[in-house]
Order: structure tokens, then C-alpha cells, then sequence
């Protein structure tokens, strides 16, 4: 996190004239005395160490004789890559709908002994750092101020620090502040260190300085703080120079140690740069950890990183590492999740394997038939379970599930059918994936019968996420003209499960093929009337088609208007037939349509982002976009991300990996009130948009309930614009109190208030979040920052946390 450096802001920090010395002020106390309390400041080690820092070759900070880093002749800049995101906003919108719940988390095991190899090289650390002692300066003043600094910076809060040290500006120098850095990271107060060089890089008289960078990066990676470690590690190339083998070494290890979305792939970034800009060789322990990073996320993020994977691979190889079982065992595990198996490499892997000495384990078995049962390879299917069965005697459910799909492939559906029935009798039970892969095949088999019977015994199992194997029978059954059965499917899949829009466009598309409009159109009532339906395009355009072919003309015309409200898409067969529909009203069928927001849809956008939507604009201003971000770990946010595409399908980019909305003028008045300079700001007008569903979106988007029934929002900005909000809800008969923590507020709904609160916003709260944020519930997914924030006070406090 950057520290903000706007002195202009800050209120000069005054203190006692008695509490630190004046340059020209002279001393009656002797001079042991005043040394004595530049001593007591100093470590207390042996007197030939007192002028390293750890233990390193010392040279003289204050005469900088570094060895010469490398330099570059490039500018290279931090890449504003990050991960992808493997689904379209299509996708996202019905993600509860096609993900195939019964795909267990694929993850690979490592082995124990993994990652435990020591490195035989003994690397350089960090460049060498000396400085002189506080006793072998000239001045007495100086040593007094310095010593009155390097005790009081690392007591205070960021802010009060600046201002301290805005009011050092008039005498301070590069030499006096390397030093107060230095002393800060010696007694491990490593933020305070950060934030002096931060702002020591504001002053006129800074100059670079390699060591003191690397060795402040070099801490930050320590202690995991891998953006202010980053950001030192950046300023390092800007300068020309090329950081230390060790210090891209600890950039790396603080990101992986990360959970953090995007973190991985900066660090393949990162590890790209070492080998590459940097010209290092890196050790063992780093391969092994970014591999094990790599191995470990989910199957769908995993398999995206195969030629990352190989490049680390022919890295070591060429490096003369020993490779661990566990890498090559890896990599045949990658490639057989890719949706283009590549038979040859997994073949010489499994040769390299054999000559390397390693015996192949399951995991290694598992991995190939996966592969046979994307390429339907029976023979080397048959060959592995072989194998597997000698080194085994309990089979995983895996890979029975690969041999049933493997048979699939060749159209031998009974073969699959007796490996489903071979896993009931050797693990005594089925896996939810395991009827999930059969039905499936029976279905596209159109094998009416088997697949009934198995989907008997898949409800009667009492296992849950039974929804795809409804979507595959369903389908099966339009395929085949089954209507009736199609029908009574669908109304047994709502007893069994919550409703689905997949199911519910198929029936619909059902009953509009056989002519049923009637029943179509209700069908069509009930998703507009369930928030978590709802219509989309297929459903709009499969009732289109029915009032068409049944020259329904009025109908048609009503059903192009909603769709033309929503922005849906007209398929191009249909097109046609409408205009010849609409000419006698001399209107004409436009698609698209020019877009623009509804009442609705800006009160809900002004919720959001008091919420924390964010607003990215163009350089000069004149588009902007909206980037929603969500908690993926949060079940509000699953349904309110599902919700807002909803809303706002029709101005969301298809094309972007984030959900983000298209660049657009028509976000120019969001902008310009709420992120008017790249920041995000309280609008002076903001107690004029506080209506019930600006707040109902807010407390959706970024509020929390507490376990007390209580209510939270939170939100950033300044103390002004907080007291406006708090202001207008007095006015609205909502008394609340509010917290900061850093640069957040929480603004908290307590006891009653929090009653009145949500009379105020349930009619505008998403149907199946109602249950979820009432008050009086307890929230599952609850942060811990929002758990931390304690309003036993009466009075609203506004005191600054000191994680800014």
C-alpha cells in the first residue's frame, strides 16, 4: 500500500521546545551525559559489531562504495497482467446452472519429501550495509535529533509519522534519514523503515541508494508485505538497475505465500524476469516451491499454467538439478487435464520417469487414464488399470469414472455401465461424480430406461447436486420428442432441488415446440416473477418464435418490447418475421439498441458503489468503466453477482476477463462524482441519493451482519462525506454509530436500528438473500474485519487504526 505523500494536506506536527534540542542552543550538560542517551539507542552488541548490520562485509553508507549492480538499458515497468478468468460473463451468469456439481476438487498430492532438498549453492545475500555510529558525528545537535527521531518515529501511526517528519525537513539530509531507516530495520520496525524511505524519496536532495533499497526490499519479502517489497523492487529497475538474485528470490517466495487473487501468476512473472532480465540461475527450493503453487490450486486454474509448468521443468533439467518423483508425476497430472491431450509428451515423461528410476504411482495411473478418456484409448486404458490393479488394491472412484468414459467415447454404453456397477461392488458405494458420468452417458446413448433407473437410485442415495443429471434427461427427452416425460421431470427436479433457469428454458423451448403457448407463457411469468430466474435471451427468443409460428402478433409485439426494455438479442431466423410483424406500425427492428440506464438501474449503481464498485476511466476522461469485484467466498456475493449480470447484462464486456462493464460516456456523471481523480470520493450531494434501494444495494454489496443481528456498512472516504451519510439517515429515523479502522468506516445499525434499517430496504433485497441478511440471523461468511469492529461506545469514534 502506498503511503500518501501529499505534505501539502498535512498539518505541521508540533511538539515541546524541550523535548528535542535546537541547533543553536547551547548545552551545560557534559558531554558523557548527553552521549550516554545516544548510547541507549544503540544495540547492545560487543563492541566490534556495533558498526555492521547483519553481519554482513561493512563499507561506509555515508561514501557509497557498492559493487556496481547490473545495469539495463530498458525501463521495464510491473506488468498489469493478471490471471484469467476461464468463463465468458454468459457463463457467470448461469454458473450455478452448468458447472457439473458432482466433479469432486481434483487436486494432486505430493509426497511428503517434497520440497525438502537443500540447496548445494551458497548464495550472496543482500548487497553489504555499514553506518557510522550516532557518537561519530561531528554536530551534537544532530546526534540528538537523530536519537529523538529513531525513538519517537516507531511509536506513532503513518500520518503522525509524516508530519513528524515534514517538520525535520528544514535540517534533515540523505545521510541522516539512510541512517534512521537502517535503525529501524535493525530493531525490526521495518514499516517505520518503509515509510522513511518512502519519504525520504520525496525530498530534493535524494539520491538512489542500491544497498539501502535492497536491503529494505529484501525485509518487506521477509516479513510477506510482497506490495511494498514489489513496489521497492520496481523503483530498483526505474533506477537502471538490476535487483539481486536474492532479492527476486524473496519477491517471489511473498507472493506465492499469498493466497490473494492474481499472486501467482505474479510471481511466474516475477521468475520470468529473474531468468531473463536478471541472467540468475535460481535454486532448487524456488522451482520446487512455484511448482508446488502451481500444483495445488484448483484443477480449472491449474491446467491454464502447462507451458509454465514445462518452462520451469526445462529449467531445471538444463540447471543439472536432480528432479523430484513428484515433478514429473506433475506434469503428467497437467497434461491430462488439457482439453487437447498431447500423447506424445506424456509418453516421454513416463520414459524419463522409468530411466530417472521412479516406479509409477497411482496418482501417475489416474493421470493416464484421465488422458485415455479424453482420446478414448481403450487399449492403453485397459493396459494402466492393469498396472493399477497390481499396485493397488482399493481402485479410486477417479478411476472408474475415466474407464466409463473412456468406453463412452466408442459408443459401447453397457461397458460403461458394467465399470459403474464393478465400482458399486468393489467401494460398496457410488461418488456423486460417478452417477453423474452415467447418467450422462445412458442420456446421450438415449438409453430411456438405464438412465431412469440409475437416476432412481441416484435420489434414492440421498447424495446432493443431483441438478445435472436432471439437465441431461431433460435433454435427452427433447431430443427424442418425449414431452410428457420431459414435464414430469422437470416438476420432480423442482422437489429435489432449487429451481434452475437451464431447466426451466428447456421446459419452456418443450412446450413451445409442441404448441402449448398457454402453459409457455406461464412458465414464462413464474422466471420474470423469481429474482433468481428471471428471463434471458434464450428464454425470450424461444417465446418469440411460439407467438410468431402461431401468428400471435399482438403477443410478439409485447414480448419484442421486453426484450427491447432489456437489451436482449433477437436471433437472426427471427428477425425477419418480426419486421414483416412490426411495418404496419412503421417500426423498425434494431439490434442492437442504444443503451442507456433506467431509474432503477441508477439508484442501484449508486448503492454499488458506496459499496466499492470501482470506476476506471481513459486518460482523457471520456470513457469509463465499472469493474464489479465479488468475494468468492461469500455466498451473498455469489447470488448478488448472478443478480447484477442480470440487471445489467446488456452493458457488461463479454470480451473481458474481470466483469466489467463496456467503455462507456454514459458512466461520465459516476465518475466525475464519485472517483473524480482516480480515487474514490463521497459525493457532497450523496444525502440527495440515499434512497431505500441505493441502501438496500449497499448493504448487499459491501455491508455485513454481525453473529448479534446488528448491521454494517462499510465504506471509504473522508470524516465530511461520513457525517453526511450518518446526517441523512437521522433524517430517515436511523440513528448509527461508526467506527474507522484505517481508511475504512464502518458505519454500524445497531439494536432497533437495524429493524428499521431493513423495513426500510427488504422490498428492494434479492429474494434468496432475504433470508441470509435479515437481522437476527447469523452470517456464515462473515469477514473478520467486519467481526473486529466493536461499537460499545455511545459516541461515533473516529480514531485511525494503525493499518492504514
Amino acid at each position: 500500500m502506498q503511503l500518501s505523500n501529499r505534505t501539502q494536506e498535512l498539518s505541521p506536527y508540533i511538539f515541546l521546545l524541550s523535548s528535542i534540542p535546537s541547533p543553536d542552543k547551547s548545552y551545560t550538560t557534559p558531554m558523557r551525559t548527553a552521549l550516554s542517551l545516544l548510547r541507549s539507542l544503540s544495540t547492545s552488541l560487543p563492541k566490534h559489531r556495533r558498526r555492521r548490520l547483519l553481519s554482513q562485509p561493512t563499507f561506509s553508507l555515508f561514501k557509497p562504495h557498492v559493487v556496481n549492480p547490473p545495469r539495463i538499458s530498458l525501463f521495464y515497468t510491473r506488468s498489469a497482467e493478471q490471471s484469467s478468468v476461464s468463463n465468458s460473463v454468459e457463463q457467470l451468469a448461469g454458473e450455478n446452472e452448468n458447472l457439473d456439481f458432482g466433479k469432486d476438487n481434483d487436486f494432486f498430492q505430493f509426497d511428503a519429501s517434497f520440497g525438502s532438498n537443500v540447496d548445494s549453492k551458497n548464495k550472496n545475500l543482500s548487497p553489504s550495509l555499514d553506518v557510522k555510529e550516532l557518537d561519530e558525528l561531528p554536530e551534537q545537535w544532530r546526534r540528538s535529533k537523530l536519537a529523538w527521531l529513531c525513538k519517537e518515529l516507531p511509536a506513532h501511526k503513518p500520518a503522525t509519522l509524516i508530519r513528524i517528519l515534514n517538520a525535520q525537513r528544514k535540517w534533515v539530509n540523505q545521510e541522516d534519514m539512510t541512517y534512521v531507516a537502517v535503525h529501524c530495520m535493525r530493531i525490526r520496525e521495518n514499516e517505520t523503515g518503509f515509510r522513511v524511505y518512502k519519504w525520504m524519496m520525496q525530498q530534493h536532495w535524494f539520491r538512489f541508494d542500491f544497498s539501502l533499497a535492497t536491503k529494505l526490499a529484501d525485509y518487506m519479502g521477509k516479513e510477506r508485505k510482497y506490495l511494498k517489497c514489489r513496489e521497492i523492487f520496481d523503483d530498483i529497475i526505474n533506477h537502471g538497475l538490476i535487483p539481486t538474485e536474492y532479492t527476486f528470490h524473496i519477491l517471489i517466495i511473498s507472493y506465492l505465500s499469498s493466497s490473494n487473487h492474481g499472486c501467482l501468476d505474479e510471481a511466474f512473472a516475477i521468475y520470468n524476469r529473474m531468468i531473463q532480465l536478471g541472467g540468475y540461475s535460481p535454486r532448487l527450493s524456488l522451482h520446487n516451491s512455484l511448482f508446488k503453487a502451481l500444483l495445488t490450486q484448483p484443477e480449472d486454474s491449474s491446467k491454464q499454467y502447462i507451458h509454465q509448468a514445462e518452462f520451469i521443468f526445462h529449467q531445471m533439467v538444463t540447471s543439472g538439478f536432480k528432479i523430484h518423483q513428484d515433478i514429473y508425476s506433475g506434469l503428467i497430472w497437467l497434461h491430462s487435464h488439457q482439453e487437447k491431450i498431447d500423447k506424445e509428451r506424456i509418453t516421454s515423461l513416463r520414459a524419463e520417469m522409468e530411466l530417472s528410476g521412479f516406479k509409477e504411482t497411482k496418482e501417475v495411473l489416474i493421470s493416464v487414464l484421465r488422458a485415455c478418456s479424453k482420446e478414448g484409448d481403450v487399449k492403453e486404458a485397459e493396459k494402466t488399470w492393469k498396472k493399477l490393479l497390481n499396485i493397488t488394491h482399493t481402485i479410486p472412484y477417479q478411476a472408474y469414472v475415466y474407464k466409463m468414459e473412456v468406453y463412452s467415447r466408442i459408443g459401447e454404453h453397457m461397458k460403461s455401465l458394467e465399470v459403474f456397477r464393478g465400482m458399486q461392488e468393489q467401494l460398496g458405494s457410488v461418488s456423486t461424480a460417478g452417477f453423474h458420468k452415467i447418467i450422462k452417458i445412458l442420456c446421450k446413448s438415449n438409453a430411456t430406461e438405464l438412465a431412469e433407473s440409475v437416476m432412481e437410485e441416484f435420489i434414492e442415495s440421498g447424495k446432493k447436486t443431483i441438478m445435472p443429471s436432471f439437465l441431461d434427461l431433460m435433454n435427452m427427452y427433447f431430443t427424442l420428442e418425449m414431452h410428457e416425460k420431459l414435464e414430469d421431470t422437470f416438476f420432480k427436479s423442482l422437489e429435489k432441488c432449487h429451481p434452475n433457469r437451464t431447466l426451466y428454458n428447456i421446459y419452456l423451448k418443450s412446450l413451445v415446440h409442441f404448441g402449448n403457448l398457454q402453459k409457455a407463457e406461464e412458465i414464462l411469468r413464474e422466471m420474470q416473477s423469481h429474482e433468481a430466474l428471471g428471463v434471458d435471451t434464450e428464454s425470450c427468443n424461444t417465446i418469440l418464435k411460439g407467438y410468431l409460428d402461431g401468428r400471435e402478433y399482438v403477443k410478439a409485439e409485447k414480448i419484442y418490447a421486453l426484450m427491447k426494455e432489456k437489451k436482449f438479442h433477437i436471433e437472426p431466423e427471427l428477425v425477419e418475421n418480426l419486421e414483416r410483424v412490426l411495418s404496419s406500425n412503421q417500426e423498425v427492428v434494431k439490434n442492437p439498441i442504444i443503451l442507456k440506464l433506467s431509474k432503477e438501474q441508477r439508484e442501484a449503481l449508486v448503492g454499488l458503489l458506496l459499496g466499492g464498485l470501482q470506476i476506471e476511466s481513459d486518460e482523457k476522461r471520456k470513457n469509463h468503466v465499472l469493474v464489479f469485484k465479488f468475494n468468492e467466498d461469500s455466498n451473498v456475493h455469489k447470488v448478488l453477482k448472478r443478480h447484477i449480470w442480470y440487471e445489467y447484462h446488456e452493458w457488461l464486456d463479454s470480451s473481458s476477463e474481470q466483469f466489467t462493464t463496456i467503455p462507456h460516456s454514459y458512466f461520465g456523471f459516476y465518475a466525475d462524482q464519485f472517483w473524480p481523480h482516480g480515487q474514490f470520493t463521497i459525493p457532497k450531494l450523496i444525502h440527495r441519493w440515499l434512497s431505500p434501494r441505493v441502501l438496500a444495494y449497499w448493504y448487499m454489496y459491501g455491508g455485513y451482519k454481525t453473529s448479534s443481528g446488528d448491521i454494517l456498512l462499510k465504506i471509504k472516504g473522508s470524516e465530511d462525506g461520513v457525517d453526511r451519510i450518518v446526517e441523512s439517515l437521522k433524517k430517515k429515523s436511523l440513528t448509527c454509530k461508526v467506527k474507522r479502522k484505517g481508511r475504512v468506516f464502518w458505519i454500524g445499525l445497531i439494536g432497533r436500528n437495524s429493524v428499521w434499517f431493513w423495513k426500510l430496504v427488504d422490498p428492494y433485497i434479492v429474494r434468496d438473500l432475504k433470508d441470509v441478511l435479515m437481522p437476527g440471523n447469523v452470517l456464515s461468511d462473515l469477514k473478520e474485519e467486519a467481526r473486529n469492529v466493536d461499537f460499545d461506545r455511545s459516541d461515533s469514534d473516529y480514531s485511525e487504526d494503525d493499518n492504514l
